[in-house]
């Protein structure tokens, strides 16, 4: 079984990595350590490795699958469930770009890791975007997860906005949950769409009916 660390490595050596083996796995660890921060309850080391495996199985569906890997890897790398609007998805863009960068990737294929990882803030992407749309219905796969795991994710979301008190998060929350639903689809790619789609509308609904 490939670790993590051999995975970032087989990663960042396809998208054209130059730094050598050592510099690229102390990177992956320094990136696991990110991962594993008190904070996180739901965007943790677990939501790393599901992400990466949604990638690794359509990964037929992405012309550039090593850069939607990096980009999984890089996506939540700044998480502070404080921040405002799209602060860690915009932080964490340029942490990828730098990272990258320093690990001799060209400098094309660092800004558009960097892109794809923006694209995670809405998860609203372009119409000729494979890419993007790989690395966004992977980030959104656990809204079709089974019963038990979708709220087991509902439970950790809430942990990480313990802060927040209860009528406002409901609000906050449910104003997600509505968006989601009003939207053509959720998911982008026609194979996953037909897969999980049906799911995570009705777990959606099912979690909005509880937050009335």
């Amino acid at each position: 079984m490939t670790s993590l660390t051999e995975a970032f490595r087989s990663a960042a050596r396809g998208a054209g990595a130059t730094a050598d083996d050592a510099d690229l796995d102390a990177a992956a660890q320094y990136l696991l350590g990110r991962w594993t921060e008190p904070q996180r309850h739901y965007h943790d080391v677990t939501h790393l490795s599901a992400v990466l495996d949604v990638v690794d199985r359509f990964a037929h569906l992405a012309p550039d699958p090593d850069r939607v890997r990096l980009a999984a890897w890089l996506h939540d790398a700044v998480y502070d469930p404080r921040a405002l609007g799209d602060a860690n998805e915009r932080d964490s863009a340029e942490f990828a770009d730098g990272l990258l960068q320093s690990l001799g990737t060209p400098e094309e294929v660092a800004a558009e890791v960097a892109r794809l990882v923006g694209l995670t803030a809405g998860h609203a992407t372009e119409d000729d975007d494979p890419d993007g749309e790989l690395l966004c219905d992977a980030d959104l796969s656990i809204l079709a997860a089974e019963k038990q795991r979708y709220i087991d994710y509902t439970s950790a979301i809430r942990r990480e906005y313990a802060h927040v008190p209860d009528g406002a998060f409901r609000g906050a929350r449910s104003q997600v949950l509505t968006e989601l639903l009003r939207l053509p689809s959720i998911y982008r790619h026609a194979e996953i769409r037909d897969q999980w789609e049906d799911r995570a509308r009705a777990n959606l609904s099912a979690e909005l009916e509880e937050l009335a």
